[in-house]
């Protein structure tokens, strides 16, 4: 009968193997089967695609901004300037005071908001000597 012994073999010439690969060996010849890369290489033709596909989104954006943004601003249309009736706060006065004087026949709560919103005041004070714009819609009216 005849006998068959697998013993591994210890060279100093063995190549090593890498983490999950597996060594085979058989009559003195080891086998080093090769684990998957997982390393993404990419080609120059490649890095130019991926570049273009990152720049479009950007380029088109800034078409977009270039050529619609100005569209508000060129209209073609000459516009005057709104010119507001003004009203100087004197000693004592208050919005509901100056509502009264200039919309004697309105609702003063509404002429108050109107005129609060007009010249951008939250809190409701008034300054002495400080110029308040009328609405459009009241300064007839006085």
């Amino acid at each position: 009968m005849s006998s068959i012994t697998l013993a591994p073999t210890f060279s100093a010439s063995a190549p090593r193997s890498r983490p999950g690969a597996t060594t085979v060996a058989a009559e003195n010849a080891v086998v080093v089967s090769a684990a998957p890369r997982t390393r993404l290489r990419i080609t120059a033709r490649g890095r130019r695609v991926l570049a273009g596909l990152v720049a479009l989104p950007v380029a088109g954006a800034i078409a977009f901004a270039v050529l619609g943004g100005g569209a508000a601003l060129a209209s073609g249309t000459q516009t005057t300037g709104a010119s507001f009736e003004t009203v100087t706060v004197m000693p004592g006065d208050s919005l509901w005071s100056i509502a009264s004087e200039i919309a004697p026949h309105a609702d003063p709560r509404d002429v108050v908001d109107a005129i609060a919103r007009l010249n951008l005041i939250r809190s409701g004070t008034l300054e002495i000597g400080q110029k308040i714009s009328i609405p459009a819609q009241y300064s007839s009216g006085k």
